[in-house]
Parts: C-alpha cells; structure tokens; sequence
C-alpha cells in the first residue's frame, strides 16, 4: 500500500468508528419489509415510479479464507457499509459465488471458502449491515470456474448434460433467492454473463426458473448481461429491468482524447436507450467500472495480468468514468448502476493490485461521488431550489464537499 492509500484508509477509519456500534446494535432488524414495486410500463417505468436513481457500488468478498473476520457480516463489513453511504452510494450489491469446476460443469458448490451454512449467515449479517445504514440491497449470485475461463462459454454437453446443469443452476439460484427474500433484498439477479444459455434456444429453461424464483422471492428482479450480448439475451421480457455489465469499449485507439471517449459514452448510452424502448424495460447498468492503466476504454476486457509493465494512471480511469457515466444522468429510461468494485474489508488491499478496477481512494472516486450527489433524470422533483447548493468532491477519501465552481452568487 502506498503512502496515499495508507492515508485514505486512516481517515476513513477515523470517519467510520464512531458509527460502527450503531449499525451493529441495528443489524439484527431491517426496516426493509417489503418488497419495492416493479416498474411501470414501459423504458421509463422506473423513473414514473419515483424510486429515485439507483446510485450502487458492489462490495465484493474477502475471497481467502485466511481473512475470516474480514468478509461478510463483520465489523469490517459494516465500515464498507458506511463508507458506502458517506460515499453518497444509496444502493450496494453483495456478490455471493458457487463454484463450477470448469465449463463442462455437472453441478455447482455451494461452498465458497466456507460451507454454504456459514456464508449464507453472513451475507444475512451484511444484507442488515446495508439497511442499517438506509441502503437498498441489490444480491448478485456469480459462478467461479475453478479452473479457469468464462462463465458465458458454459457448454455442458449434450441434451442431458443441460437439464442436469438446468437443475443444479435452479438449486443454486433458489438457495439464495430464499437468502435474499429472508434479508428483504431489493433486487437479485437471476445470473451473471450466462450467454452459452440466454442468448440460444435454451433460453426456455431460464424462463422456467425464474418462474420458479418468482414464487420463493417477491422483489424485483434483473440479470446481468456481457454488454456485448445483452441485444441476443432471450429472457428480458421476464425480467423487472434491463441488467447489462457495461464494461463497454468508448474508443478504438489508444491515447483518444476525453472529447472522443465523451463521444464514445454518447454512442453507448443511445444503442441501450434504443433496447429500452423496443423491449420496453428501463435498465440498470449492474457492473460499471475501468482499470486504473493507461487507455483503460479501449479495450476494457484485456486484464492488466497479462500485460508487461502496467503503469497506474488514474486520470485515465477518471476520464473513461466520466465519459460512460456522464449521458445515463439524464436518461429516464436508466435506473442507475453499480461501481465495480469495493471490497467487504475497505482497508484490504489483497484483492487486486493498484491497476486493477476500484475506483478508492482515486480520481475516479471523486467522478462517482459527483455523479452520486447529481440530480438525475430518474429521480423524483424535490421542493424548489433543492439542488441550488449542489456540492463537489475534492478529495479522494476525504468527505468534506465543496460548492460547485459552476454555481456563482450574486454579490
């Protein structure tokens, strides 16, 4: 860790303890008891509900079970919580995974560093950490491949192969729709970048397990989409809202210029605005985010691992933010969207390197809290004059605000 992370995660600290107590003593209730409605009609079905823009960061897991006081349910966890809210974060989603040994699976572990028993308590515990804390609960269940590869290229086999996978894939899906329906989730998705299956004829048995989840689980439900395939996804009209993972591409050559990459965001946002509307549902982009290296949206899919030597650049993530996020403020037909990623601990730093995805404690972090303290398009008319003073980040991990330099008073 480096001198200036060492400092941000000291004065989140400092920030946090004074309210840890208070979201322990508040865990062990919710005040989240029902479900919210489903949209309305339409692209813009979210919006005319009033339910106010969905502002989210995934807190992902403390994947080594070396660290078992640091993941889910822990006092850790309820930091990240409250680092969630002060970041101006309104929703999290917590990313649970089940375990497929490679992309000929025959079924799914439940167990993830810890038996399923113990893992399904503890995101209980950091579903009421959330609430306690007046953030909405957005559950993600994801499938890890042991050895390797992408989920979207599951291919089991041949018809008997698929209804064995159908059916363990309705086991695991079931096991934590029941998880989220006890923690009063707001929102789950009935799976992560699945495209051997949704976008092909296959598709009919998703349908008939989210019929299934239906009955166990009364909240809204989404999946999430590759960005890439999301226009080919088969299963959009059973769901409440559009999910799409939109790690998407803004330009095609290195060292593009932020009026470029604006213009790339512009693109973006108007190719889902049109499967908005031709499917009718509004959209939330349920993973958002770019690596902190040089031209990190160009090809945002490539990981720095298998680069030679990987820079930081943290202006180009701010930038590449900027640009995708910048046009969904003024959609009415997008929710919102989840930053990728935080972590359950918010002072570990053993889960990606400096280059990797989260935007704490960098530039890209005061791109978010902008964008979080921003009036959008899908939120509800306050009283006049609500967004006079709108304030600005300065600082990465310090949360004092400032007013906008844009706003001027007269003398």
């Amino acid at each position: 860790m480096n001198g200036a992370s060492r400092f941000v995660s000291k004065v989140r600290r400092l920030a946090a303890s004074a309210a840890v107590s208070l979201s322990a003593a508040a865990a062990a209730s919710s005040a989240w008891a029902a479900p919210l409605p489903p949209p309305l009609a339409g692209a813009e079905g979210f919006a005319d509900r009033g339910l106010g823009g969905i502002r989210g960061i995934t807190i992902g897991p403390i994947e080594n079970s070396r660290h078992a006081d640091k993941g889910y349910g822990t006092e850790a966890s309820a930091r990240s919580m409250l680092e969630a809210r002060t970041l101006g974060a309104t929703w999290v989603s917590l990313t649970p995974f089940g375990r497929t040994w490679d992309l000929k699976p025959t079924g799914i572990d439940l167990t993830f560093e810890t038996p399923f028993e113990e893992n399904r308590a503890n995101v209980l515990r950091a579903i009421h950490q959330a609430h306690a804390q007046g953030l909405q609960v957005f559950l993600v269940p994801h499938l890890w491949v042991e050895t390797g590869g992408w989920r979207a290229l599951i291919d089991p086999g041949d018809d008997a192969a698929w209804a064995r996978w159908t059916d363990a894939y309705r086991s695991f899906l079931l096991a934590w729709a029941e998880v989220a329906a006890a923690g009063h989730v707001e929102m789950l998705s009935v799976g992560v970048e699945l495209r051997s299956w949704v976008t092909t004829a296959r598709a009919a048995s998703m349908l008939a397990i989210i019929a299934d989840v239906r009955r166990v689980y009364p909240g809204l439900l989404t999946y999430s989409a590759n960005w890439d395939d999301v226009g080919d996804t088969a299963i959009l009209g059973a769901l409440d809202l559009i999910g799409i993972n939109a790690f998407y591409p803004l330009a095609e050559r290195e060292g593009a210029s932020p009026a470029e990459l604006a213009e790339g965001g512009r693109k973006v946002a108007a190719s889902i605005e049109a499967l908005a509307r031709d499917v009718g549902k509004p959209v939330v982009l349920t993973e958002v985010g770019y690596t902190t290296r040089p031209n990190p949206a160009v090809k945002p899919w490539e990981w720095p691992d298998g680069m030679k030597d990987v820079k930081v650049d943290e202006r180009a993530q701010a930038e590449a933010y900027r640009a995708l996020l910048a046009p969904f403020l003024d959609a009415r037909w997008c929710a919102g969207f989840f930053v990728w990623r935080f972590y359950a601990d918010p002072d570990d730093v053993s889960q990606e390197a400096e280059w990797g995805f989260s935007p704490r404690g960098k530039l890209a972090e005061l791109v978010m809290r902008d964008a979080f303290t921003a009036r959008w398009a899908t939120d509800p008319w306050g009283p006049p004059g609500d967004m006079l003073l709108r304030t600005r980040a300065r600082t990465p991990g310090l949360f004092g605000w400032t007013l906008s330099p844009e706003i001027h008073f007269a003398p």
